[in-house]
């Protein structure tokens, strides 16, 4: 009987030490690659296959390699855990198995970041290895230098610039790193989103209070609040949450309003356009707005874009920009795409290559990633 039951326990220990780790594959079913892109694992689906994970002692490694993985733990402003994000690269229908175990990861770099910026008039910016924005608060309302809609950073280094260029307040001219060149006034500049009623862009202003969900360092994502305005007799309350991934030239928008229309309210999300002639795509089918700016001196050239999750929007040449019309019931929540790309940055260069990247930017959003449990 001792050597039946020492002969179980040793049995059921090797089983344990032998058996293999589970592992969670995630597919690429787009015919474009993915290149260093933020997948999300559902925390239920970390669990599912590893139980008892400790989050202070996680890494992520490739299955095949044993090659450790960028990750973060995305809250989404919960107490509790919402996904794991880790950072892969596929090629077009490639799988790739990454395995969880005990362990102490190696420390990864910041490649996203945002804040609140009260020292600059209640801005609030945000940045990635690649580009960076900012929108504009309360405190610029009245001013002669008020701006409405969203900004974009010209960066040309990965690393995170926005509080050394806010406390050398020298960012309009480049140094070696990038500049801030473009020019929002009171439009909607690099993507911005505004109600439109009697054919005409109604504005409603800068944000009023804000709210950091996650901040790095493979995503960041906020929520700004804007102060109530009323429209031709109708009431608009906007909440916009902003996210941006690390590799990324845009950041997801969603916007959520309550309003007190009877049907649905008719808004437009724009691109500033240039006295000069310069390409602009307006692709209504595949719902892709793109701008290439003409050149801005010895500082380049910009492009803007805004890619939409759906089949169809349709798109008019306005007012000084490009226009994307979409509409929202109250209390619904429209999702878009938006941002940009500098030219001196190195990687997209031409109007051809950034209306190629919003292509396939919308391409990847309509076939994401697929994470299952390996079996």
């Amino acid at each position: 009987m001792r050597f039946l039951l020492i002969l179980l326990l040793w049995t059921g220990l090797s089983g344990h030490l032998t058996a293999q780790p589970a592992t969670i594959a995630i597919t690429n079913p787009n015919t474009t690659s993915l290149i260093q892109s933020v997948v999300e694992i559902p925390w239920a689906t970390v669990l599912k296959v590893y139980p008892q994970v400790d989050t202070a002692q996680l890494q992520v490694l490739l299955a095949t390699s044993g090659k450790e993985v960028a990750y973060q733990f995305e809250h989404k402003g919960q107490k509790d855990i919402q996904n794991l994000l880790v950072q892969v690269s596929l090629g077009p229908k490639q799988s790739v198995r990454v395995m969880l175990r005990r362990g102490h990861s190696a420390q990864i770099a910041s490649k996203t970041y945002c804040r609140y910026v009260p020292e600059r008039y209640d801005d609030f910016a945000w940045e990635n290895d690649r580009v960076a924005f900012r929108i504009y608060g309360a405190s610029l309302n009245g001013r002669s230098d008020n701006a409405y809609g969203s900004d974009i950073w010209a960066k040309r280094t990965p690393t995170m610039i926005l509080d050394k260029w806010y406390k050398q307040n020298d960012y309009h001219k480049d140094h070696g790193e990038g500049l801030d060149y473009y020019h929002v006034g009171l439009t909607l500049g690099a993507g911005d989103i505004g109600v439109f009623l009697n054919d005409s862009i109604q504005f409603i202003h800068n944000y009023r209070s804000w709210e950091i969900l996650d901040n790095g360092p493979l995503r960041s994502t906020f929520r700004v609040k804007f102060d109530p305005y009323t429209f031709k007799g109708i009431t608009v309350n906007e909440t916009r949450t902003v996210s941006l991934d690390a590799g990324s030239q845009l950041s997801k928008i969603q916007v959520s309003f309550t309003h007190t229309s009877s049907g649905e309210l008719p808004v437009v999300v724009g691109i500033t356009l240039r006295q000069q002639e310069s390409p602009l795509l307006m692709d209504e089918k595949e719902a892709i707005l793109g701008y290439w700016e003409p050149r801005h001196g010895e500082d380049g050239t910009i492009g803007i874009g805004c890619v939409f999750p759906r089949q169809y929007v349709t798109m008019l040449r306005k007012y000084e920009h490009g226009l994307a019309k979409v509409s929202a019931k109250s209390g619904e929540t429209l999702t878009y795409y938006a941002g940009g790309a500098w030219d001196k940055a190195g990687l997209i260069t031409s109007s051809d290559s950034w209306f190629a990247y919003l292509r396939q930017y919308a391409s990847q959003l309509k076939h994401p990633p697929v994470v299952k449990i390996n079996p």
